[in-house]
């Protein structure tokens, strides 16, 4: 339940954002409005450990080289002078800061001696990192955009939705370790591409970096529940089953804020 709390607050975009950034009145659509740089945006909140933050990729834009960059900063938002231009490197630079463009063939840092373990089968329901459970269905981006669609879209069967194309999901948390540190992992449409960070510091609040970089122009944070689901999650399920396709969500008297919850699953 705590969990659940801390993950309602979360998904949403910081106030603190790159100078090309527009966010939505939900604060959960961040548009670079120009250029190709100062993408840069942040969770709202400090994740919690084992919490996932997740954002589709809405929109893309030709002419650029490069894509989405993803990460964890141990810098508070509030206390930049200036947000960086680019994550990679000016915010790395800064230190306490763990950033990766998004690729499918993702760096993984391994030990000496450690073995590489299965990543589990795409179509299990849960994607299990560490003592992390997550469902899967929520993780994985669908190529079509109705209610059902998924069920029958080969994409999602086969797991092969590219990294960085249209309506691909990406997320990053952090698995505490042993030694009082954590490791961060990325998830690429439900699959995990393994620690890709180590060593990070878990008495520091982690907040998620979100880089709106290049040909990636839009992307909107997804809610993942955990434990309970919230209220806002009982009334999207019981107007899901009323309707046969979630673009029909935008001829109901609702408030804005539900109908965009309801259509970003």
């Amino acid at each position: 339940a705590a969990m659940a709390a801390r993950c309602r607050l979360a998904a949403r975009f910081h106030h603190i954002h790159g100078s090309n950034i527009r966010l939505d009145a939900s604060h959960t659509q961040a548009t670079r409005v120009e250029s190709f740089a100062n993408g840069l945006c942040f969770s709202q909140e400090p994740l919690a450990p084992g919490q996932i933050f997740l954002v589709e990729i809405e929109e893309k834009e030709l002419g650029w080289c490069g894509h989405l960059r993803v990460g964890l900063t141990a810098h508070d938002p509030q206390s930049l002078e200036v947000v960086p231009e680019y994550s990679l490197p000016d915010l790395v630079n800064m230190g306490d800061t763990w950033v990766f463009a998004i690729t499918r063939n993702h760096n993984r840092v391994a030990v000496e001696g450690e073995e590489v373990q299965a990543r589990g089968r795409p179509w299990e329901p849960f994607l299990l990192i560490e003592r992390v459970r997550i469902p899967r269905d929520t993780l994985v981006g669908r190529s079509r955009p109705s209610r059902y669609s998924h069920i029958l879209d080969d994409l999602y069967k086969m797991n092969v939705l590219p990294a960085t194309a249209r309506r691909s999901r990406i997320g990053v948390l952090y698995a505490p370790q042993p030694d009082g540190t954590a490791d961060m992992h990325i998830v690429i449409n439900g699959e995990d591409m393994g620690p890709s960070a180590r060593g990070l510091p878990t008495a520091r609040p982690l907040y998620a970096v979100v880089d709106v970089f290049a040909s990636t122009k839009s992307v909107r944070v997804i809610p993942v529940d955990y434990g309970f689901p919230s209220l806002q999650t009982l009334c999207r399920l019981v107007i899901q089953k009323h309707i046969v396709h979630r673009l029909a969500i935008d001829g109901l008297d609702l408030p804005p804020l539900l109908k965009s919850f309801c259509q970003h699953e």
